[in-house]
């Protein structure tokens, strides 16, 4: 580890957002076409990809180093991670002298690096326990799941194997050592070492919870648990933590959100499948406080999941102790930093972390650390329509009521809220015939049952034009359920409608969901496309509020001058060659192969 350190003074926070367009991050097209284009690993640095990715890493640090004093632990060539940063950042304490005062880090970085090295064998993939966030003094972690007996045992003599001989993506992390090779000659003696190592990283960074995401308690593959789970420890080494099973559907769910047009309201994951078997189990000290009813857990679609586990991660971050949090699914590389960049974007518009960063600057900070320097696959995940990247960005829409804020305070809109009625300018705004579109991306009136998933069709869309909507247009929403799962009967305000004036070409698009209590995307649209870059309201918005927003319209912005939104292509095919294939990504063994668009 280079104990280099960077400080640098704060520069003034985000403006209040004008009807200007948000200025774009430069670096930012460049970041998504590289990033599109193939998987982050550290030991292909070199060459022209290379000098991007360079670019790329040297930008994360110029604005970590805005607001934070930090040391880098060196990764060059992937030495301790192949798919973690070249140069990993653990954030010391705050740049402001009043934070250093306040939060002095006590962690000595010479015996961080030790335990890194001593504990990436614990985890799938050699996915250690890393802090990407910090937070009153507390660090907010991220990592894999622990590896299994098959990945332990296998990964290096299976990886020779099945590469002809040549080293891949897992045999440059897992430099054997004499005490690696003493530790694996006794199987009585494995776990406790290479777990207990892992726990004592967690206990030297001050973790106490540990949210574990997976729907499974072990990954099986072929009828192998090839990664297992702080939960389902036989020999409870991880009993002294608080540990949370918050199951979440994986990547491959996603397609579903894409074939619906990219509609998360109204989705829900089928929790009846053999695979699942890990219940939602929160300790009930952590829930009092959250009016959430998590034994419905099953029943939320997937808005409504993501706010609930996003509330339970804030309250926890933002209890009285000292204790960090980690976070981990599988592999680490999805769901992962789905929570992680909606956690730092969420504290980041409350002013809680990062205070110097205006929105462009934001989003390209979490976009590549937290999703492309730590191995998020987008390239294959957009090959096989698995958009959870699009979905973490767009889904900012859900999250601007200060429900979600960390601050203790709520904070107060510059002008008073307008809930209490409609007033003359939206009456003029509504369209008779168009409230409640059910061709909008989010709209109130997208449902599609689990029983019946392409129930939806394909939907066109309009392009998104932002204009006041008092939330009592909501309220006069009421739905019903017909018995029948294929049908929906919607009971439509017929007085209000009539009294309405027409204005041509809006079209409304609420996307609160019956699932969503946050107000979130009160717009009227227009256009076709989800892409479109909303324009500011005329409605006064929070603090909060304006920076997701402005986050959100960088992020279309850019995505859809890069990126776009792909079709699918077909999988691979080959019957033995790709069970094999699947096998060896399975039990972690070889790196995913990088797909090009």
């Amino acid at each position: 580890m280079a104990g280099a350190r960077a400080a640098a003074a704060a520069s003034a926070g985000p403006t209040a957002s004008s009807n200007s367009p948000p200025p774009q991050e430069p670096g930012l097209g460049e970041l998504l076409e590289e990033f599109s284009r193939t998987q982050y690993r550290a030991k292909d640095c070199g060459g022209t990809g290379g000098s991007k990715v360079e670019r790329i890493e040297k930008r994360c640090l110029e604005l970590f180093g805005r607001d934070y004093c930090y040391s880098v632990i060196q990764n060059v060539n992937g030495d301790i991670c192949g798919h973690y940063p070249q140069h990993i950042v653990f954030l010391e304490y705050e740049s402001a002298e009043k934070e250093k005062d306040t939060f002095q880090s006590t962690v000595q970085v010479s015996k961080l690096q030790d335990l890194v090295n001593r504990s990436k064998m614990a985890r799938c993939r050699g996915r250690f326990v890393c802090p990407v966030i910090l937070f009153k003094g507390k660090h907010i972690c991220r990592s894999a799941t622990l590896a299994g007996w098959g990945e332990l045992y296998g990964r290096t003599g299976y990886n020779y194997i099945f590469s002809g001989g040549a080293d891949d993506a897992w045999a440059d992390t897992e430099d054997i050592t004499e005490e690696d090779c003493a530790l694996r000659s006794s199987d009585t003696h494995l776990f406790d070492k290479v777990r207990g190592y892992d726990i004592k990283l967690l206990r030297y960074l001050s973790v106490k919870y540990i949210c574990d995401l997976m729907v499974e308690n072990k990954k099986v593959k072929f009828g192998m648990n090839v990664t297992s789970s702080e939960k389902v420890d036989k020999a409870q080494r991880y009993a002294d933590f608080t540990l949370l099973s918050i199951p979440y559907p994986g990547c491959e769910f996603f397609k579903e959100y894409k074939d619906r047009d990219y509609m998360a309201e109204g989705l829900i994951f089928n929790w009846k499948q053999d695979y699942v078997d890990a219940p939602l189990s929160i300790p009930n000290f952590l829930t009092c406080s959250l009016n959430i009813d998590w034994s419905q857990y099953q029943s939320w679609d997937l808005v409504q999941q993501t706010q609930n586990y996003l509330k339970l991660l804030l309250s926890i971050i933002n209890s009285d102790d000292d204790s960090g949090l980690l976070v981990h699914c599988i592999s680490g590389w999805d769901r992962t930093p789905l929570f992680i960049s909606l956690l730092r974007l969420s504290l980041w518009a409350d002013g809680l972390i990062h205070t110097s960063l205006k929105p462009a600057e934001m989003l390209y900070l979490t976009v590549a650390y937290d999703w492309f320097l730590f191995g998020h696959m987008l390239a294959d995940r957009l090959s096989k329509g698995e958009e959870i990247f699009f979905f973490c960005f767009n889904f900012l829409k859900h999250i601007i009521s200060e429900e979600y804020s960390a601050l203790k305070t709520p904070r107060r809109k510059s002008l008073p809220a307008r809930d209490a009625g409609f007033t003359l300018e939206d009456l003029c705004m509504l369209r008779r015939k168009d409230r409640g579109s059910t061709t909008s991306l989010g709209s109130d009136f997208s449902l599609v049952m689990e029983s019946s998933p392409g129930a939806a069709g394909s939907f066109t869309y309009e392009a998104v034009e932002l204009v006041p909507a008092g939330a009592q247009t909501q309220a006069a929403w009421r739905k019903s359920h017909s018995s029948s799962p294929q049908s929906v009967l919607w009971n439509w305000p017929q007085p209000l409608e009539d009294c309405l004036p027409s204005h041509q070409g809006l079209v409304e698009a609420k996307s609160s969901s019956s699932s969503s209590s946050n107000h979130s995307d009160n717009f009227f649209r227009m256009g076709s496309s989800p892409l479109e870059v909303p324009k500011p309201r005329l409605a006064a918005l929070s603090e909060r509020e304006t920076r997701l927003q402005e986050v959100r319209s960088v992020f279309l912005a850019a995505y859809s001058s890069t990126v776009g939104l792909q079709a699918a292509a077909p999988s691979p095919s080959g019957a033995i060659g790709g069970l094999l294939e699947q096998f060896v990504r399975g039990v972690g063994l070889r790196g995913m192969s990088s797909n090009t668009l």
